[in-house]
Formats: structure tokens, sequence, C-alpha cells
């Protein structure tokens, strides 16, 4: 994948945006239906965001430390690597979701929730955007981060803003499927 560096940062913006509008119309829902789960193994609406709350306490973090640490250049074309295609290629939303396990310390199943749940995840969705505007000062494609399972395997910035927004993405459709 190769794509003009600026355009990237504005499409996973923009899809950031429209992840917190959506977001806000789920937040309207009444408790009891955010709280509802389709079997006991499923996730209810405030399971799948926190979940995704539990990735970016440890996402956000770290991106804003590499961002922090790079002596970079932006560069105009950004060349996604490898395993990040692959690892944001599999959470990309699909029509039928396939199963994932997740791990035991990002799976918030049986969990007491509230609406605090929300109100966190739009506030590290609005930290997501400024670092991705932050990112625009340095080489997106040169600056690595750890990824969450691994602290040896490094990820191109861009393919961590990339994967961030995917798993965002596959989760809020999961989340939204459980209202319907």
């Amino acid at each position: 994948m190769k794509i003009a560096t600026e355009q990237l940062i504005k499409d996973l913006t923009q899809r950031t945006e429209s992840i917190i509008s959506r977001i806000e119309l789920l937040k309207q829902l009444p408790l009891e239906k955010l709280n509802f789960k389709t079997s006991i193994t499923s996730w209810s609406v405030l399971e799948c965001i926190e979940h995704l709350n539990m990735y970016a306490d440890y996402y956000n973090p770290e991106m804003k430390k590499s961002i922090e640490n790079s002596s970079t250049k932006p560069a105009e074309m950004y060349k996604g690597g490898i395993l990040g295609r692959y690892f944001t290629n599999s959470m990309l939303p699909k029509e039928k979701l396939n199963k994932m396990k997740t791990f035991d310390d990002k799976n918030p199943i049986g969990s007491q929730l509230g609406l605090d749940v929300v109100e966190k995840f739009i506030t590290q969705q609005k930290e997501l955007i400024e670092l991705m505007d932050l990112s625009k000062k340095i080489n997106i494609s040169k600056t690595r981060t750890a990824i969450s399972i691994s602290k040896i395997i490094r990820l191109k910035l861009g393919d961590t803003f990339r994967f961030n927004v995917a798993h965002n993405e596959r989760h809020l459709l999961q989340a939204e499927k459980t209202t319907s």
C-alpha cells in the first residue's frame, strides 16, 4: 500500500470522527440496552467499547511516546509494511465478522459498566485525532511503535494508526449489531 501521507492521515481522521459520531448516537440508548447481551459469551455494547478503551490505554501513550521521540522529517508518501497490512486487514469489518479470540487482559466480559466507558472512549478517540495531527511533523513510515502483544515487534506508526482505526470500526459495528 502506497498513499500520500497527508491523504492517509486525513482519511483516518475522518473515519475516527465518524466513529465518535456513531458512539454519540449509541450513548443516547438506555443503560439496560447498552448492557444487553445476546448470549452469555457475547459482549454488550459497553463491553465492546470497554475492550477498545483497554487497547487505547496501551496504544495512545505508546504512539505519543514514539511521536515525541522521533527526530524524522515528514515524507510525502507513506508505504505500509507487510506486518501492519496483515494486522490491519485482519481487523477490517466484513459482511460477516470472523470471530477472533481476544487476550484475557483485554476481555471485558462480565464487567459492570456505565456511561463513563463511553465518555472515556470519546476522549481517547479525540486523543487519537490529536496524535494523528502531531504525526504530520514526522515520518510515519520510519517512526515505529511497539504492539500490545510483543515489545519486540514494532510497526510503522502509520500502520499502528491504520490498525487502531480498523479495530475501532470492527468493534463499533459489533456493538451496533447488538442493539438491533
